[in-house]
């Protein structure tokens, strides 16, 4: 069994608790811009003191209406601002957060509020609140419901006026390391989700280590404008790294007037998963193309590809250097503008980012920090950083973790930041963390001699052709999904005679496509799926990806579907992670067709 351990940079005390960067930051620096909230298209500032007096207010209406400590109270809403006043109100009244994607339906409301025993919830609508009214019935332990847009937080601050300061202190004085935080349900690509159990030390040793790593974003004078959802763990520690480091931090919900948010905000640094960057990029593309400057984009992204490739091996030469000033006035400038124009970097997780626009936005001056981790570690257990970056990995282990390569190539980790077990769930619990204390991940991965993670592929996904060859999809899918028309795929071919795809269409990226080959723009998927110049189009997108792969393992046909798979026909998580099993089930006939003669 290969295996790495790096030591820590940071510990954690006994007594520590997250509440307690709120009362420091609002104790040392009072008037110091902590937050910015958007309000009818403008950012407006909050200090760390007002920050600290709206979570107090919030805290002791909680306690005000029955909230004890240790209770799970609920938290379904969108990335806003008051997502953020809640999560540090529900810990400072002593109680443990569960957080509820906001798109879950009513079943899956149900489930999480029933499993946690959840006393209470905090919905942002009022539809929500009435998804929560309708399986009550169901989750027979939870009393209270606000509603954010109903003035959820005016409502508590007015409701514990009379709680004194005393109980606060008390209320946290209940909380030390080993307290349980959260419950992040897992999202399930199979199965029931499970309650991940995160302690106050797990997510303080995860900050402390990992953002020692990102200091030139993660600081006083940085920003941050957070975007995907806070009910996931990755959103969630950057949103308390950022506190605790001091960095300003935004919210929006609306990815729609996403470009437009992060013109206004002008964040030093972004998270997103892949998708967001793909979609930078193949909009770049497709508006150049539209603009008849296709042949010079394409001329400026191998430009940046080949600078970032050249700072790993000794530097650019002379004409690299030139090409790539020049396309900065006239490329690079202008997309780094749609990102603000004070970005930076950012952090990619989720799902693999790809090697090619990984240095294509490094080259453009966006670094782009590559991560691999879970829900069990508390986000990540490895990251890619300024001292230590290899573009296509995803980066090495953070400070205080163990990762390990089992035999069968499986990924294995150990620290501080794996999670204390599954709720309520022993069995789950045991079969995911071995008496060593190695919690298994379920991902394939390798680790090269400098101690850099390559993730290629999930254990459970191995695909096994009927010639016995094991093939892992997820560096086709990653390589297909890359192409400006694909917007999702699935590989398939288990005990098949070959490797196949299924594909979908980006319904973004169709109409200029749709233009460019002269064909009418209210086409849609369901009436492409055999358009000749469609096909030649993945067909030349397909023979790239196998590229990556050896004969026995390319893809040799594909179907394009009618359909896309989004979260809400059930086939994408919240994390926007393929769920593989429903998608063969819904699809079946598809993949049939595939090994027809």
């Amino acid at each position: 069994m290969r295996e790495l351990s790096v030591p820590p940079t940071a510990t954690v005390g006994p007594d520590e608790a997250l509440t307690d960067m709120v009362t420091r930051n609002a104790t040392e620096h009072p008037g110091d811009v902590g937050l910015r909230v958007q309000r009818g298209g403008r950012w407006t500032d909050v200090t760390h003191a007002a920050f600290a007096a709206q979570v107090a207010g919030a805290a002791k209406g909680l306690i005000a209406g029955g909230v004890q400590a240790g209770d799970r109270v609920a938290l379904l809403a969108n990335t806003r601002y008051e997502w953020t006043v809640l999560d540090y109100a529900i810990w400072t009244a002593g109680a443990v957060v569960v957080p509820i994607y906001e798109t879950s339906s009513a079943d899956q409301i149900a489930w999480i509020l029933a499993d946690s025993g959840a006393r209470a919830i905090v919905v942002e609508r009022p539809e929500h609140a009435a998804s929560v009214d309708s399986v009550r019935d169901q989750a027979p332990d939870l009393a209270s419901v606000w509603t954010i847009e109903d003035g959820a937080l005016e409502q508590l601050t007015t409701a514990g006026a009379d709680v004194p300061d005393s109980e606060l202190t008390a209320r946290r004085a209940t909380l030390n390391a080993d307290s349980l935080a959260t419950l992040i349900y897992t999202s399930g690509t199979t199965g029931r989700p499970k309650g991940c159990e995160l302690t106050h030390a797990n997510f303080l040793l995860e900050i402390r280590n990992g953002m020692s790593l990102l200091t030139r974003f993660m600081n006083p004078d940085g920003s941050l404008l957070l975007f995907i959802p806070l009910a996931h763990v990755l959103a969630r520690v950057l949103q308390v790294g950022a506190i605790y480091t001091r960095t300003v931090i935004g919210h929006t919900a609306d990815v729609k007037d996403l470009v437009a948010d992060l013109g206004r905000f002008q964040p030093t640094f972004v998270l997103a998963v892949p998708r967001v960057f793909e979609k930078v990029y193949n909009g770049a593309k497709a508006k150049a193309e539209a603009d008849g400057k296709g042949k010079i984009f394409d001329r400026a992204a191998q430009v940046a590809i080949d600078w970032s490739r050249a700072q790993d091996t000794g530097g650019p030469g002379i004409a690299l250097r030139l090409q790539h000033a020049l396309f900065d006035k006239l490329v690079y400038g202008k997309l780094r503008a749609a990102l603000g124009g004070r970005c930076g970097g950012a952090i990619s997780g989720g799902a693999p980012l790809g090697e090619r626009l990984g240095h294509f936005f490094r080259g453009l001056g966006v670094t782009i920090f590559e991560g691999y981790g879970l829900t069990e570690t508390t986000a990540a257990a490895a990251v890619n950083h300024d001292a230590a970056l290899r573009i296509g990995t995803v980066g090495r282990p953070l400070p205080g973790v163990d990762a390990a390569i089992a035999d069968d190539g499986e990924v294995l980790l150990r620290g501080g930041i794996v999670m204390r077990g599954y709720w309520r769930n022993e069995q789950a619990t045991r079969e995911a963390i071995d008496e060593h204390g190695w919690f298994h991940t379920g991902d394939l991965g390798e680790l090269d001699t400098q101690g850099f993670l390559s993730i290629t592929g999930r254990k459970k996904e191995i695909l096994v052709t009927a010639a016995g060859k094991n093939v892992a999809p997820a560096v086709l899918e990653d390589r297909l999904r890359a192409h400006k028309l694909v917007s999702q795929c699935i590989v398939v071919g288990d005990q098949r005679p070959f490797i196949a795809a299924l594909v979908t269409l980006d319904a973004e990226a169709l109409p200029a496509w749709l233009k460019a080959t002269g064909k009418s723009e209210s086409l849609t998927a369901a009436g492409l799926r055999d358009d000749p110049d469609l096909i030649a189009e993945l067909d030349a997108a397909v023979a790239d990806a196998n590229k990556a792969v050896s004969h026995a393992e390319a893809i040799k046909k594909f179907r394009v579907l009618a359909d896309d798979f989004t979260e809400e026909n059930g086939t994408l998580t919240p994390s926007l992670k393929l769920k593989r099993a429903v998608v063969m089930k819904e699809f079946g006939d598809e993949v049939e067709a595939l090994y027809q003669p």
